[in-house]
């Protein structure tokens, strides 16, 4: 796992704290369900390699990074690992996650704000106060907008972590992205293994609506 990080440009101290975490995230996932990724190799891949591309996206130093729906802590705790200036905020409902989070990122030298929350329940206490907010494998475009623009302040970065059907969910979204106040400025492709992936960049240009997000049932139900 080391040798790919360093192989892949990550400096040795960071490549460093990223393996331990998968050595811990490995160890842990025998007992809570927190990945389908068990080979070193493809978790640093797959996990690291994968979530850092969140840097090259976007201009990360300095800035205030909610990750919605991070479960086991991606792409946050990468990000975190790598772009230290930066202040994390992980987010995520299932408390058993966080609270692993909590215990292990001490041992990693990692500072993050971990917070165990539904996505449209906690921005009533942080509405559009974040520059970029991140989001990876958690639902289509359409919804993930709702959940997500509205952490962001004006000219806040919305990034989407996606795969093959990245363009397709853009098109889907545009009503979605336009009504929240987004603007999508590009659709970052980079390689990971012998696939393509995607981060669909989505600039906010406009305050999001009062009346979003939705309870989650209803956005669900019937997406913007």
């Amino acid at each position: 796992m080391y040798k790919i990080l360093t192989d892949g440009g990550i400096a040795p101290e960071k490549a460093g704290k990223l393996t331990r975490f998968g050595e811990l995230l490995i160890e842990k996932n025998k007992v809570m369900n927190l990945t389908a990724i068990t080979e070193p190799e493809k978790v640093a891949h797959l996990h690291f390699l994968d979530s850092l591309a969140v840097l090259q996206a976007a201009d990360c130093k300095d800035k205030t990074i909610i990750d919605v729906g991070c479960g086991a802590g991606f792409p946050g705790v990468p990000v975190a690992i790598c772009e230290e200036s930066a202040k994390v905020t992980l987010l995520d409902s299932l408390q058993k996650r966080m609270n692993w989070l909590r215990e292990i990122l001490p041992e990693l030298g990692v500072e993050a704000d971990v917070v165990a929350a539904r996505a449209e329940e906690y921005v009533t206490s942080c509405r559009e106060t974040f520059d970029i907010c991140t989001s990876r494998a958690v639902a289509r475009l359409n919804v993930l907008a709702e959940l997500c623009l509205p952490y962001l302040k004006l000219g806040g970065k919305f990034l989407a972590l996606k795969g093959a059907m990245a363009q397709e969910e853009a098109d889907e979204a545009k009503t979605a992205i336009k009504t929240l106040g987004g603007e999508i400025r590009e659709i970052y492709e980079y390689p990971v293994l012998d696939a393509t992936h995607r981060i669909v960049v989505i600039e906010k240009v406009r305050y999001t609506p009062k009346q979003y997000p939705r309870p989650f049932a209803k956005i669900k139900q019937k997406p913007l």
